[in-house]
């Protein structure tokens, strides 16, 4: 998708070649530009062929996928559903159906469509995951956050504007590529390039933001943006694709069988200077490498001495994660590292920002949420974090939510391609819509913001963490008072098998048990806090218990708890009852113990 690291493939075609490529079949042509990333140009051949009384079903995948690439869901979704009825359609196909149909919040097709792709590649994990976002989206959108979202129509065009930054307090900068003016378009969108815009901070009156080089030409080739300010707004961080001769370039090894030799424009950053009102590039970050790995979208801490950033570079946890590096006593940048487990999975994470409220916010396909790229906050700095949190809905949505920006976490703006924009991806302001409970007397946890509620210490290794503390109220406690096991009123603890979040018949039991308890006090509020072993990485054993808290929220609320009435924590395996911590050989017996949830109440 083109708000991510993007990965702009270009074609090296010799002469021959090229006049090859004039007795090449529709299907030849179309199926080169797709290989291309070229879905814009290549879709229109594709439907050519799709004309036929019975068109390929290899024509039908791929009319669908140029289409869910160019963020055109609803013909992605029609077409998918021709493709899934033909049982040669590949197990991918389903895999993008089900993305596609769980951002529509068709919830049931979403789940089926998983299950059928997942079952394929027997990967169980990854199903749970997927399915625990669908039931979280279908959970969350019914009890909304206190959080109020609503398109920023003074930005907002047909086209695509995201990535805002504040320039300042009288200025916004954000990212566009709408039509101005005629040029060289990206084939993959049919668009023009991405580049950056100024508008006053109402939003109005957007220009073209120009950059420069050192020798006075305006930078104009491939995409621009986004852009991080220092504190004084004199120093900038941009990403650009880069644009170096594409004998520069080493072409791509794709291991497939193709008479295109290809080579990626990869993203890099650069510093510019604001000189006589004017950006100027001054240098490339030290540690870009075009041949190798991408790096942009980066965020500065409030003292300016450390920089995040986002890279495939080698070493990471998965597909592209958040690195930082810290500036020396000579003002150079020392070498990358990466900000660790807790904050990146094994998929993408991306779009670092440092809010003013001093919280990391960033977004991930790899944690549980609600579908697509999720934004979560997580408070801490370098490599020791604690747990992200999940902003929930409306902040996040089933689309791609990305690009928060706050200067206090209780207003600021957004980047979404959720439905009802008025283009591709658009740009979001949000706000508190209680801010009397900044100044009133503290709540309990349930009655926290459901986006920035506190969450647990968390203790990866063992060691303490910094405590996170997300929300606009800021003497509001951690831990609701008056809080009192549910043990002290006869409801146990939970335990779940190995690797599972499923509700087992035992615990049937000491839910409704629960659910008596609460009909019974209406003024009680329960807390769920669910735990895991410690037999697998600290990442998947916090999704792994933030699963285990959902089923129990699930079971609650289909029993008539009002979701109000209920506040869940995941800590994985970082409060375990006894020592059976890592590398340590305990009995199942053991490790059982550790498998549980635990329910607090508590009354206002």
């Amino acid at each position: 998708m083109k708000r991510l690291l993007i990965f702009c493939l270009t074609t090296i075609l010799l002469a021959a070649q090229a006049r090859a490529q004039e007795q090449l079949s529709v299907k030849q042509q179309a199926d080169k530009l797709y290989e291309r990333y070229e879905y814009f140009k290549s879709l229109d051949l594709y439907l050519k062929l799709a004309n036929k009384k019975k068109p390929d079903i290899r024509v039908l995948e791929r009319i669908a996928d140029c289409y869910r690439n160019i963020n055109h869901y609803n013909e992605a979704e029609a077409w998918y559903a021709m493709a899934v009825i033909d049982t040669s359609a590949t197990a991918i196909t389903h895999y993008n159906y089900a993305e596609v149909l769980l951002r529509d919040q068709k919830f049931d097709k979403a789940r089926e469509q998983y299950r059928f792709y997942f079952k394929k590649i027997n990967d169980p994990d990854a199903l749970a995951l997927k399915i625990n976002n669908c039931d979280s989206a279908a959970l969350w959108i019914k009890r909304p956050s206190d959080y109020l979202v609503k398109d920023a129509d003074n930005i907002n065009s047909a086209f695509s504007e995201w990535g805002l930054a504040y320039e300042g307090k009288t200025g916004l900068l954000f990212i566009s590529d709408r039509r101005l003016y005629n040029g060289t378009t990206d084939d993959r969108t049919g668009n023009n390039w991405f580049k950056l815009y100024r508008a006053n901070s109402n939003g109005e009156n957007a220009t073209e933001l120009p950059i420069i080089d050192q020798k006075g030409y305006l930078i104009n080739t491939y995409h621009i943006g986004p852009i991080a300010l220092n504190a004084k707004a004199d120093t900038a961080y941009i990403t650009l694709t880069t644009d170096v001769p594409a004998s520069e370039i080493v072409i791509d090894k794709t291991g497939k069988k193709s008479t295109q030799k290809l080579y990626t424009r990869r993203l890099q950053l650069m510093v510019a200077v604001k000189k006589n009102n004017q950006w100027i590039i001054f240098s490339p970050f030290s540690y870009n490498d075009i041949n190798r790995y991408s790096v942009g979208h980066a965020a500065l801490s409030k003292n300016g001495r450390v920089i995040y950033f986002t890279s495939d570079m080698p070493g990471g946890e998965g597909k592209t994660d958040i690195w930082y590096c810290e500036k020396l006593a000579n003002g150079a940048w020392d070498k990358p590292i990466n900000c660790g487990k807790t904050i990146n999975t094994k998929e993408e994470e991306v779009f670092p920002e440092i809010g003013g409220d001093d919280v990391l916010y960033y977004s991930s396909k790899g944690l549980p949420g609600m579908g697509g790229f999720d934004i979560y906050a997580a408070k801490g700095e370098k490599a020791q974090w604690a747990n992200p949190v999940n902003l929930k809905y409306p902040l996040n949505s089933t689309s791609d939510d990305f690009c928060l920006v706050t200067t206090d976490g209780i207003n600021g703006y957004l980047s979404s391609n959720r439905q009802g924009g008025k283009g591709d991806d658009d740009i979001y302001k949000f706000s508190y819509k209680k801010p009397d409970l900044i100044t009133a007397k503290p709540k309990a946890v349930a009655d926290v913001p459901a986006g920035l509620k506190p969450m647990p210490q968390t203790q990866p290794n063992r060691q303490t963490q910094p405590q996170v503390q997300l929300n606009p109220q800021p003497n509001l406690p951690t831990q609701p008072q008056f809080a009192k096991s549910a043990e002290a009123y006869g409801v146990n603890n939970i335990y779940y098998d190995l690797d599972r979040s499923n509700i087992r018949p035992d615990a049937v039991i000491e839910l409704d048990k629960l659910v008596i308890l609460l009909n019974k006090h209406p003024t009680f509020k329960v807390v769920i806090a669910s735990h895991t072993d410690s037999r697998a990485p600290n990442d998947y054993n916090l999704a792994l218990s933030q699963r285990r808290s959902l089923s129990v929220e699930i079971y609650l609320l289909r029993k008539g708890i009002a979701g109000e009435r209920m506040t869940t924590e995941a800590y994985g395996e970082t409060r375990l009852l006894n020592e059976c911590a890592d590398g340590v050989k305990c009995t199942e017996a053991q490790q059982q113990l550790n498998r549980r949830t635990e329910f607090k109440l508590f009354e206002e």
